[in-house]
């Protein structure tokens, strides 16, 4: 199965040239360090910056730069900064091509769940409702299971919603799935793991076609 870093990779396949890219906190911060060369992509993240780059070499850090998560990034020649107003603006008015979120639970029908567990703290929702609402191409990066072994991929979300019938694709450490009217299509599975072994982590209703090819990252 695939580490935090695989997902990444797997995901910054679906990066095109061209794209304007919003990154989410977590396993999606990394996609900007697997984005092929050959191709011009502008990461924002909605704390006001557009052409986030990889994240910095130790050492040469700079604390002033950081993402949505306040993890200290870099900025591609060009980079822009502007105020939250100015960069929802952008997100709700749908001019980011493509959303990657982490999450903690997606339903067969396309429902997320990111933002709260009950009775944890949480520090507020952030911009992902936003983000969610106003995004047409969402694909989330989540691990398959929870720590107990227990599906994330699910029939129906159990905790609150972030945002309802919005996802399109998951990436997850066992495989790729894409939310379709009739449940999770089986697109890709991880290197090592078996068909089987994803219809065991998967609570929802999982569609399989034919051969399912490996993922290859």
């Amino acid at each position: 199965m695939l580490d935090k870093n695989g997902i990444a990779k797997r995901i910054a396949q679906e990066v095109e040239d061209g794209y304007y890219v919003n990154l989410g906190i977590g396993i999606p911060t990394l996609v900007a360090n697997y984005v092929r060369d050959d191709i011009s992509v502008e990461f924002q993240s909605e704390n006001g910056i557009l052409g986030m780059g990889p994240f910095p070499i130790e050492g040469e850090e700079d604390a002033d730069l950081i993402n949505a998560g306040k993890q200290t990034i870099t900025a591609l020649p060009g980079a822009s900064y502007f105020d939250s107003a100015t960069s929802f603006a952008m997100i709700r008015g749908k001019h980011v091509d493509l959303t990657i979120l982490g999450a903690m639970e997606v339903a067969e029908n396309g429902d997320i769940a990111n933002w709260k567990i009950p009775g944890k703290m949480v520090k507020g929702m952030g911009g992902a409702m936003d983000l969610v609402a106003s995004a047409e191409n969402i694909i989330v990066a989540m691990m398959h299971t929870n720590r107990a072994g227990e599906s994330k991929i699910l029939k129906r979300c159990s905790l609150p919603l972030t945002g309802v019938g919005c996802v399109k694709k998951i990436v997850t450490n066992l495989a790729v799935l894409e939310v379709t009217e009739d449940g999770f299509l089986l697109l890709e599975r991880a290197p090592g793991v078996t068909v089987d072994d994803i219809k065991t982590a998967t609570e929802g209703n999982l569609i399989i076609k034919g051969e399912v090819k490996e993922m290859n990252v």
